[in-house]
């Protein structure tokens, strides 16, 4: 089984601006936090647990799982 590639959080920030998503749509449109979401590509937060977790996970930016039972 290959690794996922990952991305840095200036490429997922070049990645939503070619695409034209603003971080607050990306957010709205894969149900997370804005905030969260923000922190995480601002690399104000690593995304370890929680919603920052979930965030990074999403936007490619850490390998993991997300436990959807609790969404």
């Amino acid at each position: 089984m290959s690794k996922p590639s990952l991305k840095t959080a200036p490429e997922v920030r070049e990645e939503l601006d070619r695409q034209g998503i603003s971080i607050a749509e990306f957010a709205r449109m894969h149900k997370l936090d804005k905030r969260a979401t923000w922190l995480v590509l601002s690399g104000r937060n690593k995304g370890r647990r929680g919603e920052a977790h979930r965030a990074a996970v999403v936007l490619g930016i850490k390998a993991g799982t997300i436990d959807t039972a609790s969404n």
